[in-house]
């Protein structure tokens, strides 16, 4: 429901989910309908079909898969998604890298080729952040902490480079460059 909205557009739409499908065997039991219908409003409404479809595969194998090949292969799940749900959920390693996480990493790292073409790249050095140690060992805790950096402090127009844990190895704050990057 987050995707492409915010919490606050939200927070009605996901209450009154929870309260008709309390559980993942509850939404998978559902009626395709009766699921649609609670989503009318959010749009975007192969997510619904998806999470719908996802949930009865779920339950059909008796539980979420625990890697990310696993997840990669449930209706709906892209690359992202199965990073953050095997983070999160799972303590799997893995960096998932959105909007937030490609800005961070752009900036941390200098990388002054435009986007869509820096997403590579991005992803490789994210994967590398998420090597270190402190990562390896708590991945959800370093996944969160790079939404919330990216979200709060090292945000699009007017980053507060002061607040930031990075603050003294950001390639771009000491080139000047971290309001210009990710280029467009």
């Amino acid at each position: 429901m987050l995707q492409q909205t915010t919490v606050a557009a939200t927070i009605a739409y996901y209450e009154r989910f929870l309260i008709r499908f309390p559980t993942l065997a509850a939404l998978a039991a559902a009626p395709l309908d009766d699921v649609l219908t609670l989503w009318a409003g959010l749009g975007y409404y192969a997510r619904a079909r998806n999470l719908h479809a996802c949930a009865r595969a779920v339950v059909a194998a008796g539980g979420f898969p625990r890697d990310l090949k696993g997840l990669r292969a449930l209706p709906g799940i892209g690359d992202y998604t199965a990073a953050a749900v095997g983070a999160i959920a799972f303590g799997v390693p893995a960096v998932p890298v959105d909007g937030n996480v490609e800005r961070v990493v752009s900036r941390l790292f200098a990388v002054t080729d435009p986007m869509p073409k820096a997403k590579p790249r991005l992803r490789g050095l994210a994967q590398q952040l998420g090597d270190q140690p402190a990562a390896r060992d708590r991945p959800s805790d370093f996944a969160q902490a790079l939404f919330d950096l990216g979200a709060t402090v090292c945000t699009p127009a007017s980053p507060t480079c002061a607040l930031c844990p990075w603050m003294a190895g950001c390639a771009a704050r000491r080139a000047g460059l971290q309001r210009e990057l990710p280029r467009r």
